[in-house]
Order: C-alpha cells, then structure tokens, then sequence
C-alpha cells in the first residue's frame, strides 16, 4: 500500500511542479506532454519514465478511474490559463481536480477492490481532499495572489483580505473537516493512522492561520514547527493506539 500512495503523490506532485515552477520553459507544452506520456504508459503497461511507470501500474492494480487523473489535468491546466474564479461552481470544479480525485485515487488503494467500502467512504475523502486544498490556498495567499497572480476564493480580493473573509472562509474549511472526520472514523486499520496525522496536521495549520492576522497571512506563509509536527505525530499514535477514534 505505501509504495502505491507514494506512486500517487510522485505523479500529482510532478504535474504540480510542472505549472508552478518550470517558469524558463513552455509549461503547456510539458504538461500535455505529461499527459500523453501517461496514457501511453497506461495503454502499454510501461514507461521509461519511472514516476510515470509506477503510478500507471498503480492505477491498474487498485482499478483507479482515467477520469480521476483528466480531471486532475486539467485542474492542473487551469492553473496555467486561469486566473481568478468568480464564483463557487467554478472552484468547487477546480477542487474536485486538484484535490478530490486525489483523495479519491488514495481511497481507491485503502478499500483494495471493495466498491461497497469506497462508496461509504467517497464523500468523505472528498471532503477531506476539499479541506486540505482549502487551507493550502490559505497557506499560500501571499504566494498565489502575488508571485502567481492567481485568486481561489471570490471573496478574497487582493489588498481586501479581511478578518471577517477569513473568519467566513474557515468556518467553510471546518465544515468539510467535520465531515471528513467521521470517514477518517472508518478507515481500514493500516490506512488510519497516516490518514489521522495529515488532518492533525492540516487542523492545526488551520487553527494557526485563524490566529494570525489576515494582513500577516498576507505577508507571511504560515508553517508549523518541525517539534509541533512530531507532537502531531505522537498524538495520531496514542490515539490509534488506545483506540480513541
């Protein structure tokens, strides 16, 4: 299971450096080329390409939909043409490509062929998939609106970032965690605890944030310290541990 949510995270993290940090090439061009590449390994069952090679043959053993991985395109394309979201449909979409799906793929591996338990668990994942994007956006504010020139939430306008906008945009981010929660509740028993500590640890970049400023978010990428992430850590394991959740 590791090697396969490590295949995951190397595709979806390789497309995302692509459209944010290949500034000195033609990003579309490398990002269709991506997507090619892809289909063609899956197609072939091999690539030479070694991020490519693993994720495809984790999509075939765990019956991940080609869907997930368009829409996870083509989110990651809008990124390169699309500036602003003017309302919810809009970025509800792109969430769904950008982070969903990527929750979904994930779930995808923990059920390992039972539909009847991925179905339970769907609308949670994605919900949590939401959460842990949303509070990325929040994270990196000063990074998308400024040095990329892109803006998630229609609410936030640049040199507009109010406390009650961020108040707004929480209690948003705190419902989908709260849904979330009761699949996390439910996971296979080998999933669980990395699942926990990455909504410990999200939780808790959400909670800083709500204490900081908007004006400072603005100025400041929020992070959590490498010794709050290892009490993060050690909290998930008692949890699991002692059976708490």
């Amino acid at each position: 299971m590791q090697d396969a949510i490590t295949s995951i995270y190397g595709f979806v993290r390789l497309a995302d450096e692509i459209v944010d940090t290949f500034h000195n090439y033609d990003k579309e061009y490398l990002l269709n080329k991506f997507e090619k590449d892809y289909f063609e390994s899956y197609d072939q069952g091999i690539s030479l390409n070694p991020v490519l090679h693993s994720f495809q043959l984790t999509v075939r053993k765990y019956n991940i939909p080609n869907e997930y991985v368009s829409s996870f395109i083509n989110s990651m394309r809008s990124d390169l043409r699309k500036k602003d979201y003017a309302n919810q449909r809009e970025i509800d979409e792109y969430i769904y490509g950008s982070a969903d799906v990527v929750g979904l793929m994930c779930l995808k591996v923990f059920c390992n062929g039972d539909d009847a338990y991925f179905c339970k668990l769907e609308k949670p994942a994605m919900k949590l998939g939401s959460a842990f994007q949303k509070v990325n956006f929040l994270r990196d504010l000063k990074t998308d609106m400024v040095n990329l020139d892109r803006s998630y939430f229609p609410e936030i306008v640049k040199d507009n970032f109010s406390e009650s906008v961020k108040a707004h945009v929480i209690l948003q981010i705190n419902h989908d965690f709260d849904e979330a929660f009761e699949g996390i509740k439910n996971l296979p028993k080998d999933a669980k605890l990395s699942v926990l500590v990455a909504y410990y640890y999200y939780k808790n970049l959400l909670q800083k944030i709500e204490h900081t400023p908007a004006g400072k978010i603005m100025e400041n990428r929020i992070r959590i310290p490498d010794i709050k992430k290892v009490v993060l850590l050690l909290k998930a394991i008692l949890v699991i541990k002692f059976k708490l959740i």
